[in-house]
């Protein structure tokens, strides 16, 4: 019998492009064109405000996934790495997994076929913040990153696109690493201070 699942909350990311993010936004096909700096190392983390799947409450947790990718995104061949609330429980650690990963459809669906290299998930106590239009999470020893918005005379202080990307295609803000966005695990290190960001709300559904 196929399991049900929606989620929803919010998302930030930060990776080593200049801002703004070539891989979204330039003239050639989505993903396509070269990273600014060669290659591409992203953090992205995930909030769950409310979410099920099937009968398995995933309410309150927060995953978090990071990838390097030798040239354009679109060549595959990345390699990633995932953190999981330590406060899953076994049931929804795997409904996590399957979402995550794609292998429950949804967003991830689109990104999991790239992944040339999967390092695994580790169990892991992640802080996450929305601060104003800030938003911030840690995972201790490991991750400190935050985003902010782009600078703009928008009376909202903020930009919003409609860039295609696969985790909000229709709503997606301009944003930049804050100081001290930095990254160290599984041999990979970086620190995105000052490059590329993005957030935007989610929702996201689909069926196993």
């Amino acid at each position: 019998m196929a399991v049900r699942w929606q989620l929803s909350g919010s998302y930030f990311e930060n990776c080593s492009c200049d801002v703004v993010c070539p891989c979204l936004l330039s003239t050639n096909a989505q993903l396509t064109s070269k990273p600014t700096r060669g290659v591409c190392d992203v953090g992205l983390v995930f909030h769950i405000d409310t979410g099920n799947y099937g009968d398995v409450r995933l309410d309150g947790l927060s995953v978090a996934m990071v990838a390097h990718t030798p040239g354009p995104m679109a060549n595959g061949n990345w390699t990633a790495a995932a953190y999981i609330d330590e406060r899953a429980d076994d049931r929804q650690t795997e409904a996590l997994g399957a979402i995550f990963t794609g292998a429950a459809g949804g967003p991830m669906a689109v990104l999991a076929p790239m992944i040339g290299t999967n390092l695994g998930a580790k169990k892991v106590p992640i802080s996450y913040r929305i601060d104003g239009k800030k938003r911030s999470a840690e995972i201790a020893g490991v991750m400190q990153m935050a985003v902010e918005p782009l600078p703009t005379m928008r009376e909202d202080g903020q930009m919003w696109a409609a860039t295609g990307h696969p985790i909000n295609p229709d709503w997606l803000a301009l944003a930049m690493g804050a100081e001290g966005s930095t990254f160290s695990d599984h041999g990979m290190s970086w620190d995105n201070s000052r490059r590329n960001g993005h957030y935007a709300p989610i929702n996201w559904s689909g069926q196993q």
